[in-house]
């Protein structure tokens, strides 16, 4: 369970984020908070993993509550000015949704968080899945009129080819028509995640990363603009200039 905080000072952005968290099994929020103030006094006391912060606040702003945190919990900004967008992101965090966003861009950043924690602790994925029902440690897929099981630790990486997909395993190529997007449910969180439209990659199996180009085997994966900075703050390196 991720505990979080909510922190704005308009009641209906409040609102709107206790709804978005309420429909998230894996969120606990702790208290929405109508000032940074607030909040401060909640995160001396508590244990919180996820804050969801405005920066435009009176006596102390979003910005000045994360430069004073010294041990600063995740972080996703919440505000209707898209000009804080690099400084947010200068401070380490996962995720800037501009107001108004929907549940859906709520879901991408949370998923984000999600699949950051997971990363970052190991022993908190395998823990979080002894709590829940096993899962298996393979998928079947369609191919050729017949169901193929596919290994998740033998997934190299998934290629989106328009109504299918082509997962690479091993030494084994298998196409089925699936969406990226059932596939990556599909897909246990935290082991795979998404470098491109078009690509859902092995984490454990990335040999090296550059710009715009991470290598798997002897395949070479385009990394978008759209998940760059995800990519580099995973694997705790600060993403390289242009």
């Amino acid at each position: 369970m991720i505990r979080c905080l909510a922190i704005d000072d308009e009641m209906l952005a409040l609102d709107l984020i206790e709804d978005n968290i309420s429909k998230v099994p894996f969120l606990e929020l702790v208290k929405a908070c109508r000032s940074a103030m607030e909040a401060l006094e909640i995160m001396q006391t508590r244990h919180i993993d996820l804050i969801f912060l405005d920066i435009q606040m009176p006596d102390i702003t979003g910005i000045q509550l994360l430069k004073s945190l010294r041990h600063r919990p995740l972080v996703v900004l919440t505000t209707a000015f898209s000009n804080y967008a690099k400084e947010g992101f200068d401070l380490d965090v996962i995720d800037y949704l501009l107001k108004p966003y929907s549940f859906d861009r709520f879901m991408k950043a949370v998923n984000k968080v999600q699949e950051y924690m997971n990363l970052r602790n190991p022993t908190r994925t395998h823990e979080h899945r002894k709590e829940a029902l096993p899962g298996p440690p393979c998928l079947f897929v369609r191919a050729d009129y017949k169901l193929v099981k596919i290994f998740f630790n033998e997934i190299l990486y998934v290629e989106g080819l328009k109504d299918y997909v082509k997962i690479v395993a091993g030494d084994k190529t298998v196409i089925t028509q699936m969406s990226m997007k059932t596939m990556e449910e599909k897909l246990p969180p935290g082991e795979f995640i998404r470098v491109h439209r078009s690509f859902i990659i092995a984490f454990n199996k990335i040999e090296s990363i550059q710009k715009q180009m991470l290598t798997i085997g002897k395949k070479q994966i385009p990394i978008s603009e759209q998940y760059r900075e995800h990519i580099f703050k995973i694997i705790n390196y600060e993403k390289p200039t242009d």
